[in-house]
């Protein structure tokens, strides 16, 4: 049976550990993502926050294990996983498939253990409701390649390293899979306030779809627009953090 220490080990990555900050950042990776790409956040921000980057099975240190198949299986591993950290409040921030992860996890906190986030930031990721008919997931290695290099969110380097490549298209390929074959089911609202980011040249998700989160919460909502594709938030590291401390710093 796996103990607590030992699914903290697995799944969260707390790059500068704040025991004493009066929130928690959870970050909450994009399709074929890690919990590294989220350091930077995790420095920038100020000590108030302890920033909590979750790392999914099927890469880097955890490639050994089986990738989730389908967004609700891993809702619930991470809702699990998350349960022993909610004694402070929680925001959570999810890039492109992490959105959606992001508010099933609300979504299961809320109605099942009475947990409410203090925000859901979600980051170019069309609302739950807005359905798109995609199947990278069924392509071929190169023409799954070909879209990540097209969304910019991979260092070209890597993606030329044939050896780094062979490891981490199964995760890719999984995490494409679990995002594109996504339902929403309807079903209450969140009552946490949600933000909404999303550059205006983003090709896998238009600012209709981004302002659609706010069908989504009984509570506030905010749209911040940026120049850029997908991977906007490189290019705008600090506008970012200033979203994300405000959040953190809800009362």
């Amino acid at each position: 049976m796996t103990t607590l220490a030992e699914q903290d080990r697995l799944w969260i990555r707390r790059y500068h550990p704040r025991p004493d900050a009066a929130a928690r950042l959870v970050c909450l990776p994009h399709a074929g993502g890690s919990a590294s790409f989220y350091r930077p956040v995790s420095a920038g921000l100020p000590a108030s926050v302890d920033v909590l980057a979750l790392q999914y099975p099927g890469r880097q240190d955890r490639r050994n294990e089986p990738c989730a198949e389908s967004i609700a299986e891993l809702a619930d591993h991470v809702t699990s996983v998350l349960l022993p950290w909610t004694d402070r409040p929680l925001v959570f921030f999810g890039h492109s498939m992490g959105a959606t992860l992001g508010f099933e996890v609300a979504r299961r906190l809320e109605s099942d253990h009475g947990v409410v986030l203090r925000a859901l930031v979600a980051s170019a990721r069309r609302a739950p409701s807005c359905h798109r008919d995609e199947a990278f997931h069924l392509r071929d290695d190169d023409g799954l390649l070909a879209e990540m290099r097209q969304l910019s969110g991979t260092d070209a380097a890597i993606l030329e390293n044939e050896e780094l490549v062979r490891m981490a298209l199964p995760a890719i390929r999984a995490d494409y899979r679990a995002a594109e074959t996504y339902v929403y089911t309807p079903g209450p609202d969140l009552t946490c306030p949600v933000v909404a980011l999303v550059g205006d040249d983003d090709p896998k998700v238009t600012v209709e779809e981004a302002r659609a989160w706010e069908r989504h919460t009984d509570g506030p909502f905010e749209f911040h627009e940026f120049k850029g594709g997908h991977f906007y938030l490189t290019a705008h590291q600090q506008q970012v953090l200033d979203v994300l401390a405000a959040q953190a710093a809800r009362t």
